[in-house]
């Protein structure tokens, strides 16, 4: 998971955005992963600091992080929701999971704490599902959440890459391709983000 961030034009984007006057679409980002921080440099040199931001695209609204994670994490809620099976499964043997680092369980449920080179996100959207959903972690496994062979069962299930977004009809299309399935959560977070920049007055 990645993103550019620009927090600055958070609290722009805290709701949603209609109009477009100031910025100008200039493309899909698609997926980053480790270069993310290569591609913020790229940005503030091609547009200048400030100049550029990333929103996601929700019909003819635009949103920020906000806005896009609150998608986002409803997929993980309804999933688990509707999965009895495998979110028994997952509480009774995870003690936590992460994403790409051990040390993205000290983010806790704060998208906003991004301690590694890569954005994950599915970590935080699945603590945040579980206490909406009444429930904890009560295993002794760390489990990895990352569309890997060959580590716990759950890693993939559980994959941003695998779980369905909820509301496909929201995904931009063409859908992105990539490592993720179509209509997943990954396709939404990918194929809805977009790269703007300012225009000048």
């Amino acid at each position: 998971m990645e993103q550019l961030d620009l927090k600055r034009e958070e609290h722009r984007l805290f709701g949603v955005e209609k109009t477009l006057s100031e910025w100008e679409t200039v493309g899909r980002t698609g997926y980053l992963g480790s270069k993310r921080n290569d591609k913020r440099k790229e940005c503030d040199e091609k547009y200048g600091a400030g100049n550029w931001r990333v929103v996601w695209k929700i019909k003819d609204v635009y949103v920020g992080e906000s806005g896009a994670y609150a998608l986002y994490e409803d997929s993980y809620f309804e999933f688990l929701k509707k999965n009895s099976n495998i979110l028994k499964q997952l509480v009774s043997e995870a003690c936590e999971v992460y994403d790409d680092s051990p040390s993205n369980v000290n983010c806790g449920l704060d998208y906003s704490v991004q301690e590694t080179n890569r954005t994950h996100l599915q970590d935080i959207a699945i603590r945040r599902s579980l206490i909406r959903l009444g429930t904890w972690f009560r295993g002794d496994k760390l489990i990895q959440i990352r569309d890997k062979v060959g580590v716990h069962p759950l890693s993939i299930t559980l994959s941003p890459g695998k779980v369905p977004f909820h509301k496909p009809e929201l995904i931009e299309q063409p859908e992105l391709e990539g490592w993720w399935e179509t209509s997943s959560v990954e396709s939404f977070y990918q194929s809805n983000k977009l790269l703007q920049k300012r225009n000048k007055a």
